[in-house]
């Protein structure tokens, strides 16, 4: 929050200013108004936050007051950029930070001070999304126009990538009764937000390639790479971003090029996957498509067939891409789970392709047609603290007390 500046004193009367010797008169200025308040939902803290923040990079604005040091928000430095448009999602319905950096997607940046404010592309659509000071997730359209389209369009677009139609804190209700396991990590978490996201599948398929045997930063960089293939949509916070290229795109790629820019092995899987892609019937935008209509085990059948592409990869693609909402991605930090808590009597064991379908099975059998969303909470659950940041992070809600549930009707 900036502070208003202290009023300059008054000018002296005339008598005085004559009786001052010629070296020492000056001119007086009148006072300076005081600076304009910041625009947002929630009153000026009574008392100075903690910094967040090195002083050298401290956002122009001030967090509101909390027990726990809070991340900044959006406030009038990045209204200036343009219009922010909120969605009708809360906290509970959809946290950034548990749902973009935790392994579902690699294409998201941070482009702000504020841990809160991601930017990616959602099609042709440049967006940053970011946290409101109320709470609710708002969204800033980067490349509007006949290129990158409207709001309306973007908000569509959206709303579809997010799973914005799948009510989140009734399922976390749901999971937390049946389990108490998922009932801690939720608490831990926040009590709620980790959302399952639904991608292109397209997208989604040349990700989890780049995944296998690899640490994060390795499949970051490839990621990178190939959406750089893809049109280029603006740049935002000194990232330039790509609109995700397309099948025929891809298939144009040569192994030598993928393997000069550090794709190794996988430089194969990529190129022969989109070679096989771009020659099923209707194209291969379509055939993925397709598979969001067949049951689950048809689907991962089908996926197996690309190059690259094994039991657990297929699970991701099709919980995170085809609606499969109950497929069980099997690593180990979900086999670690799966140990501890759900099947005790396999800990000691290692993992096999039989014990994953059983864990994948006990899962199911507890949480239901979502299993994939609790699934996806315990991992993150898993995952540190540092990759996570959520000690750090806390989002002020002010929504209201009275809402109206989904009509979405959906079986556990």
């Amino acid at each position: 929050m900036r502070v208003p500046l202290l009023p300059r004193s008054p000018p002296l009367p005339a008598v005085a200013a004559a009786a001052m010797p010629p070296r020492r008169r000056r001119r007086i200025r009148p006072p300076l108004p005081p600076s304009p308040p910041l625009l947002t939902s929630t009153p000026p803290p009574a008392t100075p936050p903690v910094e967040t923040t090195p002083k050298s990079e401290a956002p122009d604005h001030c967090p509101p007051p909390a027990r726990r040091r809070l991340l900044p928000l959006v406030a009038a430095a990045a209204e200036a950029e343009g219009d922010w448009h909120p969605l009708p999602l809360y906290p509970a319905d959809l946290s950034l930070p548990l749902t973009l950096p935790t392994g579902q997607t690699f294409l998201w940046r941070r482009t702000s001070v504020s841990p809160l404010r991601f930017t990616g592309a959602v099609g042709a659509h440049l967006v940053s999304l970011s946290h409101l000071p109320d709470g609710r997730i708002a969204f800033l359209l980067h490349n509007g126009g006949p290129g990158g389209g409207s709001p309306s369009a973007a908000r569509a677009a959206l709303a579809d990538y997010l799973n914005a139609a799948v009510p989140l804190a009734d399922l976390w209700r749901r999971f937390a009764a049946v389990d108490a396991r998922f009932a801690e990590v939720a608490a831990r978490l926040g009590g709620g937000g980790a959302r399952v996201l639904r991608q292109d599948p397209v997208e989604c398929v040349f990700q989890f390639l780049c995944s296998s045997n690899n640490n994060i930063a390795r499949i970051e960089k490839m990621v990178w790479t190939l959406a750089g293939y893809g049109e280029r949509l603006g740049e935002v916070g000194g990232f330039v971003f790509h609109q995700f290229p397309t099948i025929e795109r891809l298939a144009r790629l040569s192994e030598q090029e993928l393997r000069e820019a550090g794709f190794g092995y996988r430089a194969k899987y990529v190129v022969g996957t989109a070679k096989i892609l771009q020659a099923k019937p209707g194209g291969g935008e379509k055939w993925l498509a397709s598979l969001r209509t067949r049951e689950l085990p048809e689907v991962i059948e089908a996926l197996c067939t690309l190059p690259g592409v094994g039991p657990k990869v297929a699970a991701c693609v099709a919980l995170f891409s085809l609606d499969q909402n109950h497929a069980i991605p099997i690593d180990t930090h979900v086999w670690k789970v799966a140990t501890q808590y759900l099947m005790p009597e396999l800990a000691g064991k290692s993992l096999t392709p039989k014990l994953s379908v059983a864990v994948a099975d006990a899962f199911v059998a507890k949480f239901g047609s979502y299993a994939g969303w609790a699934q996806n909470v315990l991992f993150i659950g898993q995952l540190s603290a540092q990759k996570l940041m959520v000690a750090e992070t806390t989002i002020v809600s002010t929504k209201p007390t009275k809402r109206k549930r989904s009509g979405n009707n959906f079986k556990t």
